[in-house]
């Protein structure tokens, strides 16, 4: 494998904190993100919203722009849910996070979002990860479903190298041989990222497994392995999702994960991050 920049013996006092609102990840303490995978209306995202923020969650997640395998599919509601987010946003004061797909839709959402998230089918795009890090925006990067660490580690570098060291590397689950699950977690990347890597590491286990019975279980082995945080995928009405439907928890779900994840927390002397007052963001492009 190829040298990573950061590699230590001890690498702890090398974690750069991600500032994400009031709150900052890769501290030590565990932070929850949650919410639908796709936004579909103000009446689901607001129920979703509230119901995470009640069980813990600091962190509100929600696709406005989806990619997805199929072209029939519902593919999200693009610039319809910019208003949703901003009503949502002001009922909560959770900061937000969604997909970007694209380098032109930075000014689009620059204002809605507190961190850009880069899914693992744009990994590879340079063209977006440069631009991004031309902007103090935290980005959560995930891993390319067939990435080597060594790659997913790369394409963090194409953010940094343009000023922006706000990033956070997300497992969301690999490409195997196996098919009973969607993907399978890597829980060896989640480690030897936080042994090797200066970035904060969280874990998506909606994606990683994508069967809903088995996600609180990989949310509790991420906490055990090490994760500075999770995401996680919760609709009111998980059946009803138009995507992503088999791995969404329900609200009631999501809450009864959260009480048993502070124990698995606890028993590694470690705490999760509870949600607080509402952000506020003063952040500039470093480049017009």
């Amino acid at each position: 494998m190829d040298f990573i920049p950061g590699q230590s013996e001890s690498s702890s006092a090398q974690v750069i904190p991600v500032k994400v609102g009031n709150f900052v990840i890769g501290q030590g303490n565990f932070t929850a993100f949650a919410g639908p995978c796709s936004i579909e209306s103000y009446e689901q995202f607001s129920a979703a919203a509230k119901g995470v923020q009640k069980a813990g969650a600091v962190m509100l997640r929600g696709g406005m722009w989806k990619l997805r395998t199929s072209s029939t599919t519902f593919q999200g509601l693009g610039g319809d849910a910019f208003e949703i987010v901003k009503k949502v946003k002001k009922e909560t004061g959770l900061p937000f996070v969604s997909e970007i797909t694209d380098p032109r839709q930075i000014d689009e959402i620059y204002d809605i979002v507190d961190m850009f998230q880069v899914g693992s089918r744009n990994m590879h795009n340079y063209a977006l990860l440069k631009e991004l890090g031309l902007y103090k925006k935290p980005v959560l990067l995930k891993r390319g479903f067939a990435a080597l660490v060594t790659e997913w580690v790369k394409a963090a570098e194409y953010i940094s190298q343009g000023g922006n060291d706000q990033i956070v590397l997300c497992e969301r689950g690999i490409r195997t041989f196996e098919t009973s699950t969607r993907n399978t977690l890597d829980l060896n990347a989640v480690v030897f990222a936080k042994e090797n890597t200066p970035y904060p590491v969280i874990v998506d286990p909606s994606h990683a497994v994508g069967v809903r019975s088995l996600v609180p279980q990989l949310a509790y082995a991420s906490a055990a392995a090490g994760a500075d945080g999770i995401i996680v995928e919760v609709h009111p009405r998980p059946d009803e999702a138009l995507s992503d439907k088999e791995q969404a928890l329900s609200i009631e779900s999501f809450a009864a994960m959260m009480k048993q994840l502070e124990k698995v927390l606890a028993a590694f002397d470690r705490t999760l991050i509870k949600p607080a007052q509402p952000p506020v963001f003063s952040e500039v492009p470093l480049v017009q």
